[in-house]
């Protein structure tokens, strides 16, 4: 069932049966169309695609066995963290000692303020990536484990939400693969950095709010088709509502780009939810709405982010070693003294932190505007050397961070064309995409003009999965559905979708060599340098 084989009006509008022609879609059918196939085949399938994308991922994630780019602060913080509790400063040469298999790098002070780390980011992030190194020890693949499971996870969530919306297992499982095919992703997935992390969070969060969307249009057919009477049913705790909440806490507490997600998504699903209520009959949807829906939404997607956020910081609040903690004066008078003065200590640092995000300015010879981002006109490198071993007379060993350029060209024209389908029919689907693409991108003007902040090209990595939904939401339009008196229609889409896919293919492995650190002649890595610019 292609994506296109129930229509916005079909979802949202009821219609009167004309005479004669065949009988109206059902109220169940508009609000909740059924999944196609088997449940088995809408498992197998991404799961196929999740373990090529984790294949591609954990293959060679050791290598190289260097510190890559901002892992030499990552690295650090998190196992510190794992130890501590909380970050703390190290001895110089760190990544030596750490790369040699000695994990003694921290400072020894004559008190614990001395040694504490200032950061930037809350320390989710870092937790995971903790866990990897406690698992394998602080060495590059420990250190990078846990971005290749999340971006693993993160390729088979897409390709299931992908499913969810479109109503096809082609469709979801072409999400999966492509995502899995996409540069920036892969190489994020391969190295110890936040935002593939932050990525995974919101990614799960919002196939959160479409199953949810699913769950509460269910409760409102079944209370419609009993005859009830009224605004419409409470349709209690909403759990996938809750685990949204949740992995968007969790994205907050990774990076606080986050917050962007959270307003946004919270806003949709407040007008998913007085859409589904009109749709069904509800006498008065909006003041269902804000009577029955808001104040569930807003503890789900306002209060649970923010405890998220807050429980994060259990290692800085039950130890002495964080930075600004002043833990003996806030112990010292018992535990009302406890509460009061290590938030107070909480809230100070939090204002640092808000102060440096705002005032960053230092130049780097990387950095990027985002409006460079979606044409990929200035990506990063990670990590770069000439070795000798190639058998020519120079040699590149580099991870070069930047996204498959067929996809990433192929995303921008599918969001335009999410633009026009929206504006022309109000499609949901097109509506959610373009707002999360949106929230990950339209921010970064802000800083970039007020500001003038340093920034890089991955920080577009939360918007790269709407990019493919806008992608996979234009290959439905592409192969349509299905007609008796088109037959063909349906086989010169498909075949136009595979070739794109093939295409894709071919890209990510004529890349391939310069993004997951391939020692190659420097004639063949200058040739994969489609613009001056990524050099």
């Amino acid at each position: 069932m292609a994506v296109t084989d129930y229509s916005h009006k079909a979802f949202e509008q009821p219609e009167e049966e004309p005479e004669g022609e065949a009988p109206a879609v059902s109220l169940r059918d508009r609000l909740v169309p059924p999944m196609p196939g088997s449940v088995m085949w809408g498992w197998v399938g991404p799961i196929v695609i999740a373990l090529f994308g984790a294949f591609l991922r954990f293959f060679r994630l050791g290598t190289p066995h260097a510190v890559v780019f901002d892992e030499t602060y990552y690295a650090k913080d998190s196992w510190a963290t794992v130890r501590y509790g909380a970050e703390r400063q190290f001895v110089d040469g760190a990544d030596k000692l750490l790369l040699a298999g000695n994990d003694h790098i921290f400072k020894q002070c004559p008190s614990v303020s001395e040694c504490a780390s200032y950061v930037v980011h809350p320390p989710l992030g870092k937790w995971m990536i903790g866990l990897g190194e406690v698992i394998f020890g602080p060495n590059p693949y420990g250190w990078r484990f846990a971005a290749a499971l999340l971006g693993s996870l993160s390729i088979l969530i897409l390709a299931r939400t992908a499913r969810r919306m479109t109503r096809s297992t082609l469709l979801g499982c072409v999400a999966g693969l492509l995502l899995s095919l996409d540069a920036l992703h892969f190489v994020l997935s391969r190295t110890a950095l936040l935002d593939i992390f932050l990525m995974f969070w919101v990614v799960a969060g919002f196939a959160c709010l479409v199953a949810d969307r699913d769950w509460f249009r269910s409760r409102l057919v079944a209370w419609n088709e009993a005859g009830s009477p009224d605004d419409g049913p409470r349709t209690g705790l909403r759990p996938w509502l809750l685990g949204a909440g949740l992995c968007l806490g969790a994205a907050l507490a990774t990076k606080w780009t986050a917050a962007f997600y959270i307003i946004a998504f919270g806003v949709m699903v407040l007008l998913w939810d007085l859409g589904a209520r009109r749709t069904t009959g509800v006498p008065r949807p909006f003041r269902a709405v804000v009577v029955r829906d808001l104040p569930l939404a807003a503890a789900w997607m306002a209060v649970v982010p923010a405890l998220a956020y807050l429980v994060s910081f259990t290692g800085w609040f039950v130890t002495d070693k964080g930075y600004g903690r002043n833990w003996e004066q806030a112990t010292a008078n018992g535990p009302v003294y406890f509460v009061f003065d290590s938030l107070r200590s909480w809230f100070d640092y939090q204002h640092q932190v808000l102060s440096f995000h705002t005032g960053l300015e230092q130049t780097h010879p990387y950095q990027s505007r985002p409006w460079q981002w979606p044409l990929l006109l200035r990506p990063v490198a990670f990590f770069y050397e000439s070795p000798t071993t190639c058998g020519a007379p120079s040699c590149s060993y580099s991870i070069l961070g930047t996204g498959t350029p067929i996809i990433w060209f192929a995303g921008l024209l599918a969001l335009i064309g999410m633009i026009a389908w929206y504006v022309a029919t109000r499609d949901w689907r097109a509506g959610s995409v373009l707002l999360g693409y949106a929230a990950g991108w339209l921010p970064w003007f802000y800083f970039s003009i007020s500001d003038n902040r340093t920034m890089f090209a991955f920080y577009a990595m939360p918007m790269v999965p709407f990019m493919i939904l806008a992608i996979v939401l234009g290959c439905g339009l592409i192969i349509g559905r299905a007609d008796p008196a088109r037959p063909n229609r349906r086989v010169v889409g498909t075949a136009v979708v595979g070739a794109f896919v093939l295409l894709s293919l071919v890209n990510f492995g004529w890349l391939y060599p310069v993004i997951a650190a391939e020692v190659i002649p420097y004639d063949s890595w200058h040739a994969r340098m489609l613009f001056d610019s990524w050099i």
